[in-house]
């Protein structure tokens, strides 16, 4: 470990993000009534007798007149498909509750819906801290949906999973599991399927615990040498295994994944409600294809769904340069096979 006795505060600040923590948007009113809103990180318990929470604000934001003079605030933890909500109040913006959900709490502070839980406190105090202003709550009334939580660290919107269970606690009673038997299956039968296409370049892919995720390739025979990796994570939105995932799993699953995965992939002159429409359409026409598309140049690649016995995505086969129609009956068949397993 390096250790820094002399640091800017960009250091300081790559530092601290490394402490995980959730996603918050705080509310108030001010005197006129008008809503305003923040999203906020440093949200953190002080006390449970009496109840106590606190926040801190920066001295430059433009709301901290309203929370400065206001007697009451509000604070909604998001849940892990509320990137967007994050996103959207972390803006500098004349009226953020526009087309927002929410209903009014304790001193008419707006509560926002969809979320964890949320906090209805009466401030009690508040304290100069260099550039940020520190506000003591009391909390008056909680609720609390049993909904997975956002996190963040690293500058980045995570996921979070309970450790003792590892990765496949993440959704695990939402996001269909691809067991050890319908993996074997599906293994054992791409090399003949493989042959059959020509020997081009096919993935076999399943739902990770970061998105969709390569499991076994078979190489391409235009390109022999072509390093292929198992374990790789592909993009949910540019590549075809990933918008197939996005087409047939539950959207509880995946809506989360697709909106960082815009925002990670969106060009610096790229429109941000183009991107999202263009890929709604594609995710879409995948749907009433029953197979997705993706292309960056002459050569598209083809994704096809393999179900379960319930009628669950558990896998994606994926293949370049390829009828997509042949590969979807490939697809269909390996659901068969794995289904025929189930009934054994």
């Amino acid at each position: 470990m390096a250790y820094l006795t002399s640091f800017d505060s960009r250091q300081l600040r790559n530092v601290l993000g490394t402490f995980t923590t959730g996603v918050t948007i705080v509310t108030t009113r001010d005197a006129n009534g008008v809503p305003h809103g923040v999203t906020a990180n440093s949200f953190s318990s002080v006390s449970l007798e009496p109840p106590l929470v606190l926040w801190s604000q920066a001295l430059t934001s433009r709301s901290l007149p309203a929370f400065r003079d206001s007697g009451h605030f509000a604070v909604n933890i998001l849940a892990d498909d509320q990137v967007a909500v994050s996103q959207h109040f972390a803006r500098q913006q004349e009226d953020k509750f526009t087309n927002m959900e929410y209903s009014n709490g304790l001193g008419g502070v707006p509560v926002l819906q969809g979320t964890v839980a949320h906090f209805e406190c009466v401030k009690v105090a508040s304290y100069p801290a260099g550039d940020h202003i520190i506000y003591l709550g009391r909390v008056e009334r909680v609720s609390h949906s049993g909904r997975r939580p956002l996190a963040f660290a690293h500058g980045r919107y995570m996921v979070p999973y309970a450790h003792g269970l590892g990765p496949l606690a993440l959704k695990a009673g939402s996001a269909p599991i691809a067991d050890v038997e319908a993996v074997r299956v599906a293994t054992e039968a791409l090399p003949a399927v493989h042959k059959q296409f020509g020997r081009p370049k096919i993935c076999l892919a399943v739902w990770g615990n970061q998105g969709p995720t390569a499991i076994r390739w078979e190489r391409g025979a235009a390109s022999p040498q072509e390093p292929l990796r198992a374990g790789l994570v592909m993009s949910l939105t540019r590549t075809a295994t990933g918008r197939a995932f996005a087409a047939f799993l539950p959207t509880e699953v995946t809506r989360a994944f697709i909106v960082e995965d815009l925002r990670l992939t969106r060009l610096a002159d790229e429109d941000e409600m183009v991107q999202q429409q263009e890929f709604e359409e594609a995710v879409k026409q995948a749907r009433l294809n029953g197979f997705a598309r993706w292309s960056e140049d002459s050569n598209p690649a083809y994704s096809a769904p393999i179900f379960n016995r319930r009628g669950d995505m558990i896998l994606a086969i994926s293949a370049e340069a390829v009828d997509p129609a042949k590969l979807l009956e490939a697809a269909k068949t390996l659901s068969r096979r794995i289904s025929d397993l189930a009934r054994e």
